[in-house]
């Protein structure tokens, strides 16, 4: 026992951690039956005092003399993926791609590939699929150029070698897990499979400046699946969203080296692969000629870009001895609490009712903001009157009742009135002008329900959006159900 604890470590097969002796369950995962032992790197037994300096590969120079234009983005041809990478993709940059099965990755990137084949060598590396399967879905979404090259294999090695018999200016590999190196132990998909394919795959990216994309298979939990050290070791990290029951896809980034973390993609998933939606907020509206009780539509920030959504609730009497409380699309959590306020601040009884809230589009709303417009949605429904039509409301609420400010309110404001609302109900002090605050005059004057009136998105004179601003929910309820 001694040889070993001295020779050797243990490592977790789903996470990476490390102990120095075995242990039941990893301390990292908390997962039982994880622990495996696994020999110590070599330099760790000698000791690093032991390693001199050695030859460098490229001499250092001053920062000021090193050519950036080496790592200047190139354009993929899908405005929505370029959006969130900041503007396409960098030679010798390594990107993982991540989302749960049959969300679209492998659309994506097919539809990817054949907009840079267009001008550029596109190495599309399948382990998951035949080559002959990913063809039909390339006929089907109309994916197929003569630069596209296609490889089945399941090898490092064999990768490696199309790799230098292709020589592609981009490679995607779908999906790391299923790539194996010869000579290393594990299971492909495993800890150190994983981690030994993805460092030979950065090596050689590096080297030939060629940009890489890997395609990351995610755990029962929503995280990345293999170690976490991945996704440190690669430049930019997405995450490839979507509920499988709605045709909206969302490209986010975690981790981005070359761009902004605050974008996000929107995609319409159909028959015939995805189409970029520069303008989604109209997905999240539902189509009416008339309003009616219980819904509300507020404006919350995906990354940088404001969508217009809308909250619905039904609100009835409970045959139950306790009342159902369900939801969709909205942190439930939230929607307990905006519940609890209404009953002790606006005197709104809903102990005994059943309650359902949901978002419309499919949309997940989980941003505070959106706290008012549900609270509004709930007295809505509660009451069974109908918020007057153009009406929007923005903010978040707070376990006294009062409604707090939130980010982005000029830019959240812009976008009500582009999709034309003239009514908003927002914080008080929340800040008026696309600039920022406005004058404490305004703010005054708009507290608690009366109307101030906002410069219209293009700066004139016409298209002025009302503005109410509120302190608390109870303000707020009388503001949206006034004519």
């Amino acid at each position: 026992m001694a040889k070993s604890s001295a020779g050797s470590a243990y490592r977790c097969s789903e996470c990476g951690w490390q102990a120095p002796k075995w242990v039941g369950r990893c301390g990292e995962c908390q997962a039982w039956g994880t622990i495996e032992e696994a020999g110590v790197p070599r330099l760790i037994r000698a000791g690093v005092r032991g390693v001199g300096p050695g030859p460098v590969s490229t001499p250092a120079v001053p920062i000021g003399d090193v050519d950036a234009r080496a790592a200047s983005a190139r354009p993929t041809g899908m405005d929505e993926l370029d959006r969130v990478l900041g503007g396409g993709l960098v030679p010798g940059a390594v990107l993982l791609l991540a989302g749960e099965p049959g969300v679209g990755k492998s659309t994506l990137l097919l539809e990817a590939a054949a907009l840079v084949a267009g001008s550029r060598t596109v190495l599309y590396v399948t382990g998951e699929e035949s080559a002959a399967q990913v063809r039909l879905r390339a006929d089907r979404i109309g994916a197929v150029s003569d630069h596209l090259y296609l490889a089945a294999e399941t090898d490092l090695a064999a990768v490696l070698g199309h790799v230098e018999t292709v020589r592609p200016d981009l490679l995607i590999v779908d999906s790391v897990q299923t790539i194996s190196a010869g000579g290393v132990d594990g299971v492909p998909g495993g800890v150190t499979q994983v981690r030994e394919v993805s460092a030979a795959l950065m090596a050689a990216a590096k080297e030939r400046a060629l940009a890489t994309i890997l395609v990351g298979h995610v755990t029962k939990d929503g995280s990345i699946a293999g170690p976490r050290t991945l996704e440190h070791m690669v430049d930019v990290v997405l995450n490839f969203e979507g509920d499988r029951h709605s045709q909206l896809r969302m490209v986010r980034a975690v981790k981005n080296r070359y761009g902004p973390t605050d974008e996000v993609g929107c995609f319409d998933l159909g028959e015939y692969g995805l189409i970029g939606l520069p303008d989604p907020s109209g997905l999240f509206l539902s189509q009416r000629s008339e309003p009616v009780p219980g819904t509300c539509v507020t404006v919350t920030l995906e990354g940088r870009r404001p969508l217009v959504a809308e909250v619905q609730t039904l609100v009835g009497p409970s045959v139950l001895d306790m009342p159902r409380r369900v939801t969709s699309g909205l942190d439930g959590s939230r929607v307990g609490m905006v519940l609890a306020v209404l009953q002790r601040h606006a005197d709104i009884r809903l102990g005994r009712q059943d309650v359902y809230a949901a978002t419309v589009g499919g949309v997940r709303l989980t941003e505070p903001s959106v706290d008012l417009a549900l609270a509004l949605a709930l007295a809505s429904s509660t009451s069974n009157l109908s918020m007057p039509a153009g009406v929007i409301a923005i903010g978040e609420v707070g376990l006294a009742g009062e409604v707090r400010r939130v980010s982005g309110i000029p830019r959240r404001l812009a976008e009500a009135e582009r999709m034309g609302f003239r009514r908003a109900i927002v914080p008080a002090g929340g800040g008026l002008s696309p600039g920022g605050a406005g004058p404490a005059r305004e703010r005054d004057q708009g507290r608690n329900g009366s109307p101030t009136a906002l410069p219209g998105s293009d700066g004139g004179p016409s298209g002025l959006l009302e503005v109410r601003e509120v302190e608390d929910v109870r303000h707020a309820i009388a503001a949206a159900l006034a004519d």
